[in-house]
């Protein structure tokens, strides 16, 4: 049973209701940089550390014998990411920092793309007792890949590292000159349009990166709650049960294919990143 039903909720009042934060306090501007997204940053946070462990723990019970199949699978990950790291950043001295950022930045990312496979209603409906015993609230979403503050955070992240490398490689002063040489060549006359062009390539770049990932992930959400509105709607009546048996074959239906937008995204996600700390290292 859904919670639409279960709390006698119209449809438009469940998915409003699933789409709010838990937060520290009451939004009252379009942008306030004092509101934090409780349930995204602890979410996030756990599953960063719960990714970071599971590595650690693949590479401490690694052996050079035949390996088991968890640590089969996690070099064959590592092996397709380095591969990647070397087709995309050509310096060894930066792979030693990119390569394993490429693949921190994969499996944190798959795996908080993953929480869109829990049951829409588990961790609200628990919540949903908890929450009000503390004195918190009664919202809760788990996915933090369809939280905007998260995915432009990890973009803004990228820029950053990417920032870093155009200085560690080209110097302070190369890539400043860089900034206003390039793409239209070094006259002072274009300078301005070389900036004012430097400057929307790191914001769009910034923007599509983040944007990308939470638009896909929020899209899914957004179906298995409608999805999950066609379980509440049942009822013993020809109607009803149909919706019920469609409510099962739509969602294991969007699961399994979700489980290929999760991996894709992150993916996605890791490459760009690749991309882009490659475009630092590459002089115009």
């Amino acid at each position: 049973m859904s919670a639409a039903q279960g709390q006698g909720q119209t449809a438009g009042e469940y998915i409003v209701h699933h789409l709010e934060h838990l937060q520290n306090q009451k939004q009252t501007a379009v942008v306030d940089f004092s509101v934090f997204n409780i349930d995204s940053i602890f979410y996030a946070t756990l599953l960063g550390i719960v990714g970071c462990w599971l590595l650690w723990r693949a590479a401490s019970k690694a052996t050079a014998g035949v390996p088991g199949r968890f640590q089969a699978a996690v070099e064959l990950l590592v092996e397709m990411v380095d591969n990647q790291a070397k087709g995309i950043v050509h310096s060894a001295t930066s792979r030693k920092l990119v390569a394993p950022l490429a693949l921190t930045v994969f499996v944190w990312i798959f795996m908080m793309n993953a929480m869109d496979l829990l049951p829409v209603d588990l961790l609200p409906a628990i919540w949903h007792v908890a929450g009000p015993a503390l004195g918190a609230p009664d919202y809760m979403r788990v996915v933090p890949t369809a939280d905007l503050s998260v995915t432009m955070g990890l973009s803004l992240s990228v820029l950053l590292i990417c920032l870093f490398y155009n200085v560690k490689i080209k110097g302070l002063g190369g890539w400043v000159h860089e900034l206003f040489s390039a793409p239209f060549g070094d006259k002072f006359y274009l300078y301005p349009i070389n900036f004012a062009m430097q400057i929307i390539e790191f914001v769009a770049k910034t923007v599509s990166h983040g944007m990308r990932l939470f638009g896909n992930m929020y899209a899914g959400e957004l179906i298995f709650m409608l999805i999950a509105l066609m379980g509440g709607a049942w009822s013993l009546s020809a109607t009803g049960i149909g919706l019920a048996i469609g409510h099962i074959i739509a969602g294991s239906v969007w699961a399994i294919f979700h489980i290929l937008i999760i991996t894709l995204q992150a993916f996605v996600f890791m490459m760009l990143t690749l991309v882009y700390v490659g475009q630092a290292h590459d002089a115009h």
